[in-house]
C-alpha cells in the first residue's frame, strides 16, 4: 500500500511523507490492532464509539485512535475520552457540543468537518455551502476545538476514477475556505480501499484503509460475553451494534 501511495504521489508531484494510512479495524479484534502496530501503522480508525470502548483497552498502547464514523451528540463525552482525532463532525451544532464537553473535562479535541460532497441522502456530512460558516463558527465560538481540515466519502463505484471529481471538489473547497478565512486546514481525509490512489493524486493526507490491509471483515454469528477480560477469545464483533467480541463464522 505504501508503494502504491508513493507512486500516486509521484504522479501528482507530492511527497509521500504527506500521506498517512488510517488502518480501519472495524469488526476486527484487538489482535489485528496489535499486528498493525507491529507492522508500523501508527493510526487506528474505528467507526463506532462503543467498539473502541472495548477494543482500545484490549489493544497495544501506542497508536493514535481516530473516529471515522458518524458521531451522535450523546456519545461525545465517550468519544473525547477514547479518540485522539475525530474525522466526522458534520455540523456546527455538534462542534458546539464537543466544545462544551471538552471544556468540562479539560480536553483539546482535534477534528475534521465531514462534507457530503456528492449530495447523497444516504451519506452523513454537511453540504459544501455550509463549510466556510462552520469553520468560522468553530474558530470564533469553540476555543477548545481545533479544526484541521475536511473529510468526505465518494459514492461507491467499481471504477476508482469515478471518485476523482468528489475528491477534487473537497480539495478545492478546502483551498477556497483557507483563502477566504486565512485559516490553516492542512488535512484531507478521503479515499478508502477501492479508490485511495485517486484520492492521493487529488490531495489526500489521510487515506482510510481496511479491507486492502486486513482482508474481508469477519462474518459474525452471535454476540457473547467474554469472561475475565479475555477479549482475544471473541476475535470479531457484532457489525451492527459494535457492542463487543463475537463468535466468527468460519465458512
Amino acid at each position: 500500500m505504501r508503494a502504491k501511495i508513493a507512486a500516486a504521489c509521484a504522479r501528482a508531484g507530492r511527497n509521500p511523507s504527506e500521506v498517512e494510512i488510517v488502518a480501519v479495524t472495524k469488526t476486527h479484534g484487538a489482535e489485528v490492532v496489535d499486528e498493525a502496530w507491529r507492522a508500523g501503522l501508527k493510526i487506528v480508525g474505528e467507526n463506532k464509539v462503543q467498539e473502541a470502548a472495548w477494543k482500545k483497552p484490549a489493544s497495544v498502547s501506542g497508536p493514535e485512535w481516530h473516529l471515522i464514523g458518524h458521531l451522535q451528540s450523546n456519545k461525545v463525552r465517550h468519544a473525547l475520552e477514547l479518540f485522539d482525532f475525530i474525522h466526522s463532525v458534520d455540523s456546527a451544532r455538534l462542534a458546539d457540543r464537543i466544545n462544551f464537553i471538552a471544556d468540562e473535562i479539560g480536553a483539546s479535541p482535534r477534528i475534521l468537518l465531514e462534507v457530503n460532497v456528492s449530495g447523497e441522502k444516504s451519506k452523513s456530512g454537511m453540504p459544501p455551502a455550509d463549510v466556510e460558516s462552520a469553520v468560522r463558527h468553530i474558530i470564533e465560538e469553540c476555543p477548545r476545538v481545533t479544526v484541521e481540515g475536511l473529510m468526505t466519502m465518494a459514492p461507491f463505484s467499481e471504477n476508482p476514477e469515478d471518485a476523482r471529481p468528489y475528491f477534487r471538489a473537497l480539495r478545492e473547497l478546502r483551498d477556497s475556505v483557507q483563502q477566504s478565512l486565512g485559516a490553516g486546514l492542512p488535512r484531507l481525509s478521503m479515499g478508502m480501499s477501492g479508490d485511495y490512489e485517486v484520492a492521493v493524486e487529488e490531495g489526500a493526507t489521510w487515506v482510510r484503509l481496511g479491507s486492502v490491509l486486513f482482508g474481508d471483515r469477519p462474518k459474525v454469528k452471535s454476540v457473547r460475553a467474554v469472561a475475565d477480560g479475555d477479549w482475544s477469545a471473541g476475535g470479531g464483533l457484532d457489525s451492527y451494534s459494535g457492542a463487543g467480541p463475537t463468535v466468527r463464522v468460519l465458512d
